[in-house]
């Protein structure tokens, strides 16, 4: 699709590299997840057995710390699990260049977390574990069951939510423990959100395609796309903002729980050491990439042109905004931008939209909390079973 002097880094589709360049898109996807593979079991397994260490030596501060470590763990996953949100279609449309887009996404990751925290008091209010270490070991059994969610489809390439994947897993420990669970809540911020967010994204991006093609369609078509190109630069900015600020503030949410079950804090405010961390560590998990789930959205669903790119991405943001201070509802951005991308294709005719690949990914959204709910609730049963 494209020689290397073009991108300026990874290429997205040539199938082989000459010794000396620059490894292929293709290339990254086959030798990266490998390693980090092998390395979950070892990891989930390590992160259990600390669990155990700790609940058995009644160290309430030791969790509290397994917990946080754990959180951001989660956070890390969830930037490079979601970073293709940002900037899969701009790379494919050349608008920016694979490692100018990662930084510009991490960036804007990084000041989106730093601009609220309704969508934390949200997801801290989920539940409402028990009290101490028993409270810790709810917290962090679903947390790992989100981490072990995300490693999956990331590794199959599904653009899944990470956002349902941590409400999800807390939602699993918190039944396996007995937990209260706020189902209003739950219905309220996280089901009715998941069914409408992606239709509103479908539906408005499809609206703005049609402007955009009705408004241009006597312009030069070479002229237009130059120009778009640029406001998709614009765009995907947009779009990683929104991605930080719903998405860093997910974490904040579940270490501000942690904190209350440990009477460190009193729920009504996030600490600034706690946003802090959680902005880092989405924007260095954002900056290490997610070129598996950017191939199926930059290239998979539609063929994207930078007019369709801008679209979708603006469309996504708005939502991303609009919830987060109006609804202070954690969406999901997997959701919203893979919908806002099949209306922008669904412009040119239905048939446009590879439907196969996109009935992939609604199973993904759909498995997402119930699966990552059962693989909490057995970390749960786990340590707290040898953890006594």
């Amino acid at each position: 699709m494209s020689a290397p002097g073009d991108t300026g880094g990874a290429v997205l589709s040539r199938d082989a590299t000459v010794p000396g360049e620059e490894p292929t898109l293709a290339e990254q996807v086959r030798r990266g997840p490998h390693r980090f593979w092998y390395a979950l079991p070892i990891g989930l397994l390590v992160v259990i057995l600390l669990g155990v260490t700790g609940v058995r030596a009644e160290s309430q501060i030791a969790m509290l710390l397994l917990v946080v470590l754990v959180s951001l763990v989660f956070d890390y996953t969830n930037g490079f699990h979601d970073a293709a949100n940002a900037i899969a279609t701009a790379i494919s449309t050349r608008a920016l260049t694979p490692r100018v887009a990662l930084l510009m996404a991490a960036v804007m990751n990084m000041l989106g977390a730093l601009l609220g925290v309704q969508v934390a008091k949200t997801v801290s209010e989920v539940i409402t574990p028990p009290s101490g270490l028993h409270g810790l070991t709810v917290v962090a059994a679903g947390v790992i069951g989100a981490i072990a969610w995300n490693l999956i489809t990331w590794y199959f390439g599904l653009p899944s939510s990470s956002s349902h994947a941590l409400i999800g897993g807390v939602v699993g420990a918190g039944l396996a423990s007995a937990s209260s669970v706020a189902w209003a809540k739950v219905v309220d911020k996280v089901a009715i959100p998941m069914v409408i967010s992606p239709i509103v994204g479908f539906v408005a991006a499809y609206g703005v395609m049609l402007a955009i093609l009705w408004i241009f369609r006597k312009k030069n078509p070479s002229k237009v796309g130059r120009r778009f190109r640029i406001a998709q630069t614009m765009s995907a900015a947009s779009l990683a903002l929104g991605h930080g600020l719903q998405d860093a503030q997910k974490t904040m949410g579940i270490i501000v729980l942690a904190l209350v079950t440990t009477g460190h804090s009193d729920g009504k405010g996030v600490p600034w050491w706690v946003i802090v961390l959680c902005a880092g560590a989405l924007s260095a998990g954002t900056y290490a990439g997610g070129w598996r789930i950017m191939r199926t959205l930059g290239r998979k669903v539609i063929e994207v042109d930078p007019p369709k790119g801008f679209a979708a991405e603006a469309t996504a943001s708005v939502i991303l905004y609009l919830t987060a201070y109006i609804w202070h509802a954690p969406i999901s951005t997997t959701h919203t931008i893979t919908a806002s991308i099949m209306g922008v294709g669904a412009t040119k005719r239905l048939s446009a939209v590879r439907w196969g690949i996109a009935g992939n990914i609604v199973v993904a959204w759909v498995l997402t909390m119930p699966a990552a709910a059962i693989v909490a609730a057995v970390v749960y049963y786990i340590v707290h079973f040898f953890g006594a």
